[in-house]
């Protein structure tokens, strides 16, 4: 009796003797022995076996993404490769190749990785281990195909995880290395997990229109089949509906019904043409199909002249075909469409093994990239995928030579597509011969020229319009040399006022220092001491074990010499003395508690307003000498007979009866030495609330003047309102 290991296997190697050269045919036989031998029967505790799942993904490898012997091995045996006692096994019987590949996988899967946004510097790891070798990526993405296809079986806390992680990496991964019909399926079955409502609907309507899409396509290639056929063409023609995601998401953006999404599906012309005749080919066909159907130009697409940066090539046309219904049309020779289909594998078997130099030079971007130990991977993550998935334009520097960037790139993407440098210095520029900024959007064919100037600098808004990741990292670098810089000159200032404090400044200094400020950083702690953010006084007061300081030596570490000299500290130097005639501009008297001579006071040194002098029992006292005591300095009144005047406002209530607001202003009128600035009484109920604005010489003449006040017929309150 066959059992499931052996049916499986005998399925798999029937697609191995179609694909894979029959001297290599022995040596898959010698790694299904190696799996069935460490394995036997034995299940994961899914249920699944684990010797069908190894056929299963190596069926994916050979079948679906075209790799040649080593990379079947590879997958026969990932996990063979993690049991130790088989390891050793492996290179001498294999080959380095085969284990190369085992061991990149080996790194990944003993990662643990979880969702981006837990274990980003795993998926740093875990990109600079696949980076190294692409067929660790294209076998990576076969297991993960595999497992996304049996995923029901698992509990629910790892179909989420493996879900979201496979749209957040394996799917742009196959869709970059040219795999599209993998990206759409791993897509499709993220759908069917993450939002099963959504999927169901769209897959049910998809099976209801099934018959209709099929008379439609009929109807439309007919007569296409017939000139092709006449012009002596040999070709195939074949309708494929896009992906249940892809509908979804069309779906979604457009806000729009299933019937309303224009292409369901596209209908593609695969020709049998020499390699010397296929553009020409192409464009003959192309010719053909826009002569039967009008054509939509801004839907046309040429990726023959230019391929795309992961080899993909093909002619794409949107055509108004019968019902006056819009279809897509992709042309392209049976070589592109193999290419098309298993992405970079195919390019190996058309170039000899050479691979695609373009996908080549990403994997090198994207290593470098990976090893700038600054680099923030969710940024990383979220660039990726959303570059992996942007169309892509081709744009020429002024000598000619073609540059491919993300479609909405603009001006200063291209700058720092050129080079780094110019992207830091970049002011401006010229598309088509026309001045533009540094926003400009660049549109597919612009000639572009880069002005620079040495002065520029990056900004922390260019980060708001730049598109390619290779901009954005930049910047970021750019600007964390900015931090760094204002770091050291903050560092500097640190060490030169703690030495002429004479105070010990050591790790213990720099922690209770960061601890204060609920910093993690030393770097950050200097920058915010540089750009002023952070007071040094107020590092002082921190370091420094609290010692009453006379008035004059705080006010001299905080103001310039010359305007420490203006000031008057006649009455020694633990006391600012204040003149009560407050001719000296240096300080102000506060407007939240207007104080008057005779009032208790003290300074409070401002950043940039001098020195305001404040009553005692001024309301905002508590917070200023609890969050700032450093400012905080002790001051008097000048004695003086001088008079001078300062304003106070004092509150009045009483009976309102007739003839009050006149007794009130005779009062203060009779006072020759009071200034009435502003009087307001409010009526309510029989009783009277006022505000009096006046000035007086001092707090002996406010409390003379409250006492007249009181002593007026009806008024039952007369407080000091500040």
């Amino acid at each position: 009796m066959i059992t499931g290991i052996e049916k499986a296997f005998a399925g798999f190697f029937e697609i191995c003797k179609v694909n894979i050269p029959e001297k290599e045919h022995p040596k898959i036989q010698d790694a299904y022995s190696m799996v069935c031998e460490v394995f036997g029967d034995k299940c994961w505790e899914s249920g699944e076996n684990i010797v069908v799942h190894s056929i299963e993904v190596a069926k994916v490898v050979v079948q679906e993404v075209g790799l040649g012997i080593d990379s079947v091995i590879a997958a026969l045996l990932h996990n063979v490769y993690y049991q130790e006692s088989t390891t050793k096994l492996v290179e001498p019987k294999f080959g380095r190749s085969v284990t190369s590949i085992l061991e990149g996988m080996a790194k990944i899967n003993t990662m643990g990785t979880d969702t981006v946004e837990l274990h980003s510097e795993n998926y740093r790891k875990l990109m600079l281990a696949m980076a190294g070798d692409v067929r660790v990526i294209l076998v990576k993405i076969a297991d993960r195909l595999q497992v996304m296809r049996n995923l029901d079986s698992q509990p629910e806390s790892v179909i989420t995880k493996i879900s979201v992680e496979t749209s957040f990496l394996y799917a742009p991964l196959a869709h970059r290395l040219g795999l599209y019909y993998i990206n759409s399926e791993l897509l499709d079955l993220c759908l069917k997990y993450q939002n099963p409502a959504a999927y169901n609907a769209v897959s049910l309507r998809l099976k209801e229109t099934d018959r209709e899409r099929a008379n439609f396509v009929a109807e439309f290639v007919k007569p296409i089949e017939e000139k092709l056929n006449a012009r002596g063409f040999s070709f195939d023609m074949k309708a494929r509906t896009k992906s249940i995601n892809s509908i979804w998401r069309k779906m979604q953006t457009q806000k729009v019904e299933f019937d309303e999404v224009m292409d369901l599906f596209a209908i593609r012309v695969i020709l049998n043409s020499e390699l010397a005749n296929e553009k020409s080919d192409c464009w003959q066909v192309y010719s053909i199909v826009t002569e039967e159907y009008q054509s939509n130009p801004k839907r046309m697409r040429d990726w023959i002249t230019i391929p795309k940066s992961n080899g993909y090539e093909s002619l794409h046309a949107t055509v108004l075909g019968p019902h006056g219904k819009w279809v897509e049309i992709q042309i392209r020779t049976r070589r592109m469409d193999e290419i098309a289909e298993k992405g970079l594998a195919a390019h190996w078997k058309y170039k000899g093994g050479s691979g695609n130099s373009e996908m080549e030079a990403w994997l090198a971007n994207v290593r470098e990239i990976l090893e700038n130990p600054e680099l923030n991977m969710v940024d990383f993550i979220d660039d990726f995928k959303m570059n992996v998935y942007a169309d892509e334009i081709f744009v020429f520097t002024p000598k000619g030579d073609l540059r491919k960037l993300a479609a909405g790139a603009t001006l200063l993407d291209f700058a720092y597509e050129v080079h780094s440098g110019v992207g830091d210095r970049c002011v401006g520029g010229k598309v088509n011969g026309k001045n533009v900024t540094l926003r400009h959007k660049l549109q597919n064919g612009d000639q572009i020229s880069v002005d620079t100037a040495n002065h520029q600098r990056p900004k922390m808004d260019w980060l708001d319009f730049v598109v390619t990741t290779k901009a954005k990292n930049r910047i970021k670098a750019s600007l964390n040399e900015e931090v760094k810089r204002e770091a050291e000159n903050g560092k500097e200032i640190v060490l030169r006022k703690v030495k002429n404090w004479k105070i010990e400044y050591n790790d213990d200094s720099i922690r209770k220092l960061l601890k204060h400020y609920k910093l993690k950083l030393a770097q950050e702690l200097y920058y915010n001491i540089s750009t002023g953010k952070i007071d040094m006084l107020e590092i002082k007061d921190i370091l420094v074990e609290k010692k009453e300081e006379s008035a004059k030596q705080l006010i001299t570490e905080m103001l310039p010499k010359d305007k420490v000299q203006e000031l008057d500290f006649s009455g020694g130097d633990d006391y600012l003395v204040i003149d009560n005639n407050i001719k000296n501009v240096i300080y102000k008297l506060a407007p939240c508690c207007n104080p008057i001579f005779g009032d208790d006071i003290f300074g409070f040194v401002t950043i940039s307003e001098g020195i305001k002098i404040h009553r005692a029992s001024c309301p905002n006292a508590p917070q200023m000498i609890e969050r700032y005591p450093y400012r905080v300095i002790k001051a008097k009144w000048q004695d003086t007979k001088k008079k001078s005047s300062f304003q106070a406002t004092i509150r009045i209530a009483g009976t309102d009866e007739i003839g009050i607001v006149s007794q009130i202003s005779h009062v203060i009128s009779k006072d020759i030495g009071v200034q009435m600035r502003s009087i307001n009484i409010e009526n309510s109920n029989g009783d009277f609330d006022g505000t009096l604005r006046v000035f007086v010489n001092g707090l002996e003449h406010l409390d003379f003047l409250m006492n007249k006040l009181r002593s007026i017929n009806g008024v039952f309150s007369v407080s000091r309102a500040d």
